[in-house]
């Protein structure tokens, strides 16, 4: 039996995250359980990698106001790479809508304490990307310091330091059973039982498997997200920002030598399906190159794409903290595609409550377990 003060169960980037928070806080008795024969198997590797301020909770800013900064500093604090690269996120807006969208977003994420976040004019953008079609662009909103970083590594630098300052990772270990006896959980693995203090569950699309080993309904759901690569081109520049098309959601960031696309598909519906399909292609393809002309000689090679799973709350915020019904258990779930991005948020934030049982980083009741049955549900509307 091995015996930790905390058990992650789940080793990508959030697992990762917690981990490195709480050892780095003095809590070195921890265990990360992963099922896989390497990190990074489930979402964090299938990620899009983008990090930004740009959203319209509260919450969800003051999350990134920790995490993006954090990544900016990472290589110097944990002497691990993340490849933070700030090439800014560029929304372009089509209809008035859109616009007053952003400038009441804009304004909530200035008085936040966001410095470099500012509204454009559609000939600022048409000026600085002639390669777009701008004719229905009349303006947008640039935030200098949003960009992307390299999931993998960032998992990689997170959980290498806390395994180097005292934490274990179990590679190849599926948990089968969790069971409370009296203050101490006992965790079933294929490796080794575990008898830990406090479960954290970080177990990402398949959380709600974990939760339900001790009788929770984890409002999380999978939801399929396809990415494009496509071979190297070199008719829009690669110092270019994440640009997203509010029209239709179809979004793309300069990676390698070539561009990353990705599109939400609406007809998508919620399942287990990690298979990239290929009539995909064809439809951001479409939208690449009617947004972007010059993409319609873009060349891709259908075997590097990729399919990851989003893990979709009700109301797409996470659900963060102790459950309510079972002390000791706690959730790391439901990020709605901004794991990567809000992971060193969620780690602080998770480390602070485990440890302390507050945060000063943001007020944790918006993200508790209980939100959902008490009806105060907080809606992100800007999603990618």
């Amino acid at each position: 039996m091995h015996t930790a003060d905390v058990a992650i169960i789940g080793g990508g980037i959030v697992g990762s995250s917690i981990a490195y928070h709480l050892v780095a806080a003095g809590c070195k008795n921890v265990l990360v359980i992963e099922r896989e024969t390497a990190q990074g198997k489930g979402s964090t590797g299938k990620s899009m990698g983008g990090v930004r301020a740009q959203f319209s909770t509260p919450v969800n800013i003051q999350m990134s106001l920790y995490s993006i900064p954090f990544y900016a500093s990472f290589e110097e604090q944990l002497g691990y790479p993340c490849d933070y690269r700030p090439q800014g996120y560029l929304f372009c807006a089509t209809t008035a809508n859109h616009i007053s969208y952003l400038r009441v977003n804009c304004e909530k994420q200035i008085a936040m304490g966001l410095k470099n976040v500012q509204l454009i004019s559609g000939d600022d953008i048409r000026r600085q990307f002639p390669q777009l079609r701008g004719d229905d662009i009349i303006g947008g909103s640039f935030c200098s310091t949003d960009g992307f970083v390299d999931p993998y590594s960032a998992m990689i630098g997170f959980m290498t330091w806390a395994c180097d300052h005292g934490a274990t990772l179990w590679k190849n270990a599926t948990v089968n059973a969790i069971s409370k006896r009296g203050s101490c959980f006992e965790i079933a693995t294929t490796r080794d039982a575990v008898s830990a203090q406090i479960v954290v569950n970080c177990a990402g699309a398949w959380s709600p498997g974990i939760a339900k080993m001790v009788g929770i309904d984890l409002p999380v759901e999978p939801l399929r997200r396809m990415l494009v690569p496509t071979e190297p081109f070199d008719q829009f520049p690669h110092s270019a920002p994440m640009i997203i098309d509010m029209s239709n959601g179809f979004h793309f960031r300069p990676e390698g030598r070539g561009f990353l696309l990705a599109w939400n598909d609406p007809e998508e519906t919620p399942g287990y399906k990690v298979d990239f399909e290929s009539s995909f292609i064809e439809k951001i393809l479409t939208r690449a190159a009617d947004r972007v002309p010059v993409f319609e000689n873009l060349a891709v090679n259908p075997k590097r794409a990729w399919a990851g799973l989003y893990e979709m709350t009700p109301d797409h915020h996470p659900i963060l903290g102790e459950s309510p019904q079972l002390p000791g258990f706690f959730f790391a779930n439901g990020f709605s595609g901004h794991g990567v991005m809000h992971s060193p948020a969620t780690g602080k934030i998770l480390s602070d409550l485990i440890l302390t049982g507050k945060t000063d980083l943001i007020d944790a009741s918006l993200l508790n377990f209980s939100r959902f049955a008490e009806g105060r549900m907080i809606h992100e509307t800007a999603l990618l």
